[in-house]
């Protein structure tokens, strides 16, 4: 066994690095939502799906497939038409803007109906034990929805204090911070759960698509950002949201099945047998579903 010569993760250069990498790259995701609206940047979750793919085709040598292929291709061409036609919004949000739109009357029915749903879908899930991966989802999305409306109000809060507008002093600013955290980590948690029950290839895409639709309807509800948009920009937008999600569902809907595809079983290095390259499980067999023993067949021969 070489168990004893592996090291702890935490003891890797590579996995530091990589969590270095993922904490800048967050860090630049989360200062994007005080530059930019929130339905340009929550639909971009999309090339992080692209970016796995290719680094599995690099550093993992996974074999390309013409359906990752046509997926990266309509994901790429969707997201390339969601960030073209998607709504240009000039305005600041500011924290007396953001005290001002938590009390409109659009944001809170929008309020009232989330906390509704979810408190339903906490009950089924809790009470009744339902563990569907439509269920999960649809609450890390009602979660997502609030998260958005509070990185973005907190991000551009930091955005304009540092450009010397402080913003920092208003109590708005620290209620979006608690409400962000606190979504979070349910959402994480939600989230977590869903990839433990259900199949990763089924999670991934499904998530991406309650995600980019509950961050629609947040940036339109909440930040107003399809004010003055026009018939053609706003369907060419939804357009390639469409794609996306149609390439996203084509990049992951194989890749959980890849390792259940062969018939046999690959033994790998198991101490004190005897290996063959692959075992053929025989079901008449006494020994079925178990490993193929020389000394076995002796004895029933003997």
């Amino acid at each position: 066994m070489h168990q004893a010569d592996q090291k702890p993760c935490y003891r890797s250069k590579l996995w530091w690095s990589g969590i270095v990498l993922m904490g800048i790259g967050e860090m630049g995701n989360f200062a994007a939502y005080g530059f930019a609206p929130v339905m340009v940047i929550a639909p971009l979750g999309s090339m992080a799906v692209i970016g796995s793919a290719v680094i599995s085709v690099l550093y993992l040598k996974e074999n390309i497939k013409s359906e990752g292929i046509l997926g990266g291709t309509v994901t790429i061409a969707g997201t390339f038409l969601l960030v073209t036609f998607a709504p240009h919004v000039s305005q600041e949000a500011n924290a007396r803007k953001i005290q001002n739109d938590l009390v409109s009357w659009q944001f809170l029915i929008y309020a009232i109906i989330e906390v509704i749903a979810f408190c339903i879908l906490l009950y089924f899930y809790k009470r009744r034990e339902i563990k569907h991966v439509v269920l999960l989802l649809t609450m890390v999305a009602l979660l997502a929805s609030m998260t958005i409306i509070s990185v973005k109000a907190v991000a551009a809060m930091i955005t304009l204090s540092v450009k010397g507008n402080m913003q920092l002093t208003y109590p708005i600013f620290y209620l979006m911070l608690i409400l962000m955290v606190l979504t979070c980590v349910f959402q994480v948690k939600f989230l977590n759960q869903a990839m433990k029950l259900h199949d990763p290839g089924d999670v991934i895409p499904m998530n991406y698509m309650f995600f980019t639709i509950s961050a629609i309807l947040a940036g339109a509800i909440f930040y107003h950002e399809f004010q003055d948009t026009g018939l053609l920009s706003g369907f060419m937008f939804f357009f390639g949201c469409f794609l996306s999600f149609v390439g996203i569902f084509i990049l992951t809907r194989n890749r959980g099945e890849e390792c259940s595809t062969s018939l046999y079983i690959d033994c790998g290095h198991i101490p004190g047998k005897k290996m063959k390259q692959k075992i053929q499980p025989d079901s008449n067999s006494l020994s079925y579903g178990s490993l193929y023993n020389e000394g076995d067949s002796v004895k029933t021969q003997s």
